[in-house]
């Protein structure tokens, strides 16, 4: 959409686009349009009351112009492209050290899919940006206002993601970051980046060509040499102009999508709307004010566009009711490019090139007072309420800036060669076989890419590729490269700090309560921490902290060096590693959560017990959680009570093995902290018994099942056992459980053997047999490994068949031949590593104490399953047989114990003497032979009574002489190991 009417400031511009056209398209097309096109959008802009100032993102000749401009225009109100709601945060920035980032966050929300959240909203501030500049201005210079008028962060979502859906897009391509992505590239998270200024071709096409033809690499390096580079030293007229023609070029060739051009208009429409209800509010003149924007957004179509421009027309949409929260968070120079798709090292060679720029022209930036680094200012003095005196009108600076030659600046041997030692030095300090000679070839390549490329000096791009070409030549020996050590040369990524009376109270109170470490943990990088809590307790407390940062925040912000905490346990000595100032986003963030670090762990852990997809092993981690960090008795017991509920609603048995490890650790604390246990821990076993026996048939068949799964089951169900029937469960559903299962895989029935031997219906006499049946046959052989791995895993529920374990192992070594143990000898050892890696200690101890620990030893050695079974009770039923028990000598020698005895037992009568190795026990057989007809019956002995020669021989023989199929019945069970 062109202006109402066309001025005549570029008449003649536009009449030379038009012959230009006509001549090289052979007549009016479209090209005329567009041509003509971007000159009524420039005409527009320029002739718009309200004075709009163009700018890029972190471009230092847009710092550069806007320093100049408030020093000269000196408006009493500065309308910016920035969130609305972002406003009240910009004066905590004078306690920060740039670059940083305005945040906003959201946790919880209200409006939006759920599986969006969090939300996050950044807008990067870096000291060679042109927002910086007015903000500083604005908040340092009384009488001045700054006005915030893009879209409120509600808005961001409402519109980018209202079809795509998407919250993970970062905000722009990254192909041109041919670095891997570092720690500070990762300080603003998966925030979505707000951008002052996005100017880029969004044609494929035409950045292509632009690249092509410009000689560069990709397109910060183009608009470095093509638009920095000019627009440096240019007055405000052409610099605005430029800016305009740019933004109108950019956005007249934009592709058809449609989703970006409409948030893009909407955009325009919600800020010229804010900006009419400001200046109808306050009555403020618009020649007093100025509005920074993007350049793309300055040369806007829109209807809305203008204090003179359509009103009522655009409803600004209601926020939806998700609470957001604000705060400043670090960044860095590689976030900015990793998040907004700027080349490596861009805008480090930016902020050199703003540095340089203000040397060369003198100009004095606007700084915060008291920004770290920032030199003491005189007092500002209010605005005159005088009007400054009417600007010159506008003319053509646009024909001129075209139709001028490139100026080219003389080479700087001075800085070039300072460079080039520069980086040879710092390339030797990093492990690379530089010389002076490499000094001098980079110096000579760089000129001679310079020239290659139609440029009298070498760019800092050209010198980073000169340096790449003559020192890194065919490896890289340390960790960064010499693309990398051109980076930190000419200034580095450096790294924003948020202050401490910027930061949200949670971040505040873990900075004071550690404060005893005696460190300056505001600082990046890493330091150590020695705590000796045992000679100084108040360390007990910072020693809290610090393990609760380490389950709140990222790994390696606080890494335990020396010391753990376990259940029951407490340190007594600590050393920690802590980098809390390397991750001071991540502890800003937890400030959005809770005012105190107890009170954002127990929000957690009350989520991830409560969630959707919660499950009985994770229940159990938070409980133990609570009790190792908040050492709350009340929530652990809720959340204990709650992983019942959970238990009993799973159907798969996948967290068996964590759900087995956490249940015994937590048993164990319980058995040794409490004089009786929880309710629900109590009840947690009963209903973990008859669960895992409910679910124990189907996972023995469940292809899904592991082994290692199916043994976690078994031992929750042995080891849990004697509790859970002291609590009132029947062992005889385990026994039908285990009765009830047929597994197919080998691994499984192995296991499935094992639990057998366990409840008794299995002896191992049996399984010994059944382990040499399976190498007897030579169909079975192969699938060998796997009934071992079975066994092997059997030792989590079963821990005495270690033995038969080794002896399985041992037996197979010893029958097979080579031709048979050496093709699956592999699939043995990482069927055990993978499997079985925790339970090989368990084997590996049994094995060292069946072997022989010498090697002379080895030869003679027979193991123990080789040797011949002796009757332990053979020797006993021999001497038995022979003589007469020593109950009965004993007796005659001692006739006063026996009397003795017989008084405390109340026995009436005289001793009976009897003769020879008689017994008193043969009387009473033959008094009462009823008696012994019995006993028979009982044993299931129907054999007739045998005669016997009384008073020969003691009871026991008397009892074998006339029950001989009762004595064999005893012999059999007492024989039995």
């Amino acid at each position: 959409m062109s202006g109402p009417q066309e001025s005549g400031v570029f008449t003649a511009l536009r009449t030379q686009l038009q012959e230009a056209a006509t001549e090289f398209a052979g007549g009016p097309d479209a090209l005329e349009g567009i041509l003509l096109g971007l000159v009524d959008d420039v005409d527009r802009a320029v002739r718009e009351p309200l004075e709009i100032f163009p700018v890029c993102h972190h471009s230092p000749a847009s710092a550069l112009a806007m320093a100049r401009r408030l020093r000269e225009k000196q408006p009493k109100v500065v309308y910016l492209e920035l969130c609305e709601d972002m406003a009240p945060l910009l004066s905590e920035l004078r306690n920060c050290r740039l670059p940083v980032a305005v945040q906003a966050f959201a946790g919880e929300i209200d409006g939006f899919p759920q599986e969006w959240a969090p939300l996050s909203v950044v807008a990067p501030i870096t000291e060679a940006s042109a927002e910086y500049q007015a903000i500083a201005y604005a908040l340092d210079t009384p009488g001045v206002e700054l006005v915030l008028v893009d879209r409120s962060s509600d808005h961001v979502y409402q519109w980018d993601r209202a079809d795509t859906g998407d919250t993970r897009d970062t905000g722009g391509a990254s192909a041109e970051q041919d670095t891997p992505r570092a720690e500070e590239a990762a300080l603003h998270g998966e925030a979505v980046g707000v951008e002052i200024g996005d100017l880029r071709p969004r044609f494929a096409e035409l950045e292509e060509h632009l690249l092509r033809h410009g000689k560069v690499r990709h397109w910060s390096e183009w608009w470095h040499q093509y638009v920095e580079v000019p627009l440096g030293d240019s007055d405000h007229d052409t610099y605005r102009q430029v800016m305009f023609l740019i933004g109108s070029l950019f956005r007249r060739l934009a592709p058809g999508d449609g989703d970006r051009v409409r948030v893009d208009e909407d955009r325009e429409r919600y800020m010229w709307t804010r900006m009419r209800e400001h200046l109808a509010a306050t009555d403020a003149a618009p020649e007093d004010c100025l509005y920074v924007c993007g350049a793309f957004h300055a040369a806007s179509r829109v209807e809305e566009f203008g204090v003179h421009g359509r009103s009522g027309a655009f409803t600004i949409s209601p926020r939806t009711a998700t609470t957001w929260q604000y705060g400043l968070i670090p960044s860095s120079h590689a976030a900015i490019e990793t998040q907004f798709g700027l080349a490596a090292g861009s805008v480090s060679i930016a902020a050199a090139q703003w540095q340089k720029s203000l040397q060369r022209t003198k100009v004095r930036p606007y700084r915060l007072e008291g920004q770290a680094g920032a030199r003491k200012s005189r007092a500002k003095k209010a605005l005159p309420a005088a009007a400054s005196a009417a600007e010159a009108p506008a003319t053509d600076r646009l024909s001129g800036f075209l139709h001028q030659s490139p100026v080219l600046d003389g080479l700087d041997e001075a800085e070039l060669l300072g460079w080039s030692v520069d980086i040879v030095r710092a390339a030797r300090r990093n492990g690379y076989l530089a010389s002076t000679a490499d000094a001098i070839a980079v110096f000579e390549t760089s000129i001679l890419l310079a020239g290659m490329r139609d440029r009298a000096k070498p760019t800092p791009y050209d010198f980073q590729d000169a340096a790449v070409t003559c020192i890194e030549k065919d490896r890289v020996p340390g960790r960064r490269d010499v693309r990398r050590l051109v980076e930190i040369m000419m200034g580095g990524d450096r790294i924003g700090q948020v202050g401490y009376e910027a930061l949200p109270p949670l971040a505040r109170d873990v900075y004071d309560r550690l404060e005893p470490l005696g460190l300056k943990l505001q600082q990046r990088g890493v330091q150590r921490a020695l705590l000796d809590i045992a000679g100084r307790p108040e360390l007990e407390a910072c020693s809290d902290v610090l393990w609760m940062l380490r389950r709140l925040m990222p790994q390696g912000a606080a890494r335990p060096i020396m010391g753990e905490r376990r259940l029951g346990e407490r340190s007594i000595q600590e050393s920690w590693d802590l980098a809390l100032g390397t991750h001071q986003r991540a502890l800003i963030e937890l400030g959005y959560e809770g005012v105190s670090l107890e009170q954002v762990l127990e929000q957690r852990l009350r989520r991830e017990a409560y969630g959707p997809r919660a499950t009985t092993a994770g229940v159990l981690a938070a409980v133990e959680d609570t009790l190792l960090y908040l050492r709350s008795g009340r929530l652990a017991d809720e959340l204990g009570t709650h992983a019942l509920k959970v238990l009993a609603a799973e159907r798969s048995v996948d967290g068996a093995p964590e759900v087995l490890h956490r249940a015994r650790a937590l048993l164990a604390y319980y058995r040794t902290s409490r004089p009786t246990l929880p309710a629900w821990i109590e009840s947690f076993v009963k209903t973990g018994y008859a669960h895992y026996c409910t679910l124990l048939p189907t996972a023995f068949r469940d292809e899904d099942a592991t082994v290692g799964q199916v043994a976690a089951m078994l031992g929750f169900l042995f080891s849990m056992e004697s509790l859970a029937l002291s609590l009132g469960c029947d062992r005889t559903q385990l026994e039908l459980a285990v009765a009830q299962s047929h597994p197919d895989d080998p691994s499984k029935t192995a296991l499935l053997w094992a639990a057998q031997v366990q409840l008794g219906t299995l002896s191992r006499a049996e399984l010994r047999a059944r382990c040499d049946a399976l190498l007897d046959n030579s169909l079975v052989v192969p699938a060998y490994p796997r009934y071992l791995s079975g066994f092997v895993h059997a030792l989590e529920p079963v821990p005495g068949l270690a033995d038969v374990v080794v002896e399985a192992v041992s037996n197979a070594f010893g029958r097979l031949p080579d031709t048979v143990l050496l093709p699956w000898l592999p699939l043995l050892i990482t069927t055990l590593r993978k499997g079985a890696a925790d339970l090989a200690p368990l084997l590996i101890r049994e094995a060292g104490r069946i072997f022989p620990g010498r090697l002379p030893a080895l030869d003679a050695w027979v193991p123990p399953w080789r040797t011949p079974q002796e009757d332990p009770f053979a020797a006993s039923r021999a001497r038995h047989a022979t003589t007469a028990p020593r109950g009965a000598a004993l007796l005659a020698a001692h006739p006063s114990a026996c009397d003795a005895v017989a008084g405390l037992l109340g026995c009436e009568g005289s001793r009976q003497q009897h003769e020879g190795l008689a017994s008193p026990g043969v009387g009473l057989l033959a008094a009462y032979p009823a008696a012994g007809d019995a006993v028979a019956g009982l044993l299931g002995c129907d054999d007739g009574w045998v005669s016997a020669s009384a008073g020969t021989a003691p009871t026991g023989a008397v009892l074998a002489s006339r029950h001989p199929a009762t004595a064999r019945a005893l012999d059999s069970l007492l024989t039995t190991p």
